[in-house]
């Protein structure tokens, strides 16, 4: 317990949250709350972190925050993420493969490489080949609907 405990507070700076040590949830932003999350799920220490609607819950600005703050973790520390949303922007910028499922029944309509260069940026969702992969994504949305 007490290397746990170690482990995770020498961990807050990185995760922008060495000013809220003993802090209660209650007390902290929806962002300062995901980033607490994000910690709590790298601290398991596994192979995969399953991400399922991260930013949903957070404002435009504090959403776009949260993805360059996400994008420089993977960069850091290198680990597989399942990143599960239904923004497609957000999905373009996180992710080297996106899987497009149908309604109910859930199934997988499409699986694509996302071939954009890293480390990826924010801004990116300006760029033509960014909006051509999303034309691309919201065709095949359309059709499934």
């Amino acid at each position: 317990m007490a290397e746990a405990r170690a482990e995770a507070l020498a961990l807050l700076p990185t995760f922008g949250l060495e000013k809220f040590a003993h802090s209660y949830p209650y007390m902290l932003s929806g962002g300062m709350k995901q980033r607490a999350a994000f910690l709590r799920t790298y601290l398991c220490h596994k192979d995969l972190m399953l991400l399922d609607e991260p930013f949903g819950k957070l404002d435009a600005l504090t959403r776009r925050q949260m993805q360059g703050w996400l994008l420089e973790m993977w960069q850091r520390f290198n680990q597989a993420v399942l990143f599960v949303t239904h923004d497609v922007d957000e999905a373009i910028l996180l992710s080297d493969r996106i899987f497009l499922m149908s309604p109910s029944p859930g199934r997988i309509l499409l699986e694509m490489k996302i071939t954009l260069p890293r480390p990826r940026q924010p801004r990116m969702v300006t760029e033509r080949a960014f909006t051509e992969i999303k034309q691309e994504l919201l065709q095949w949305l359309e059709k499934s609907i």
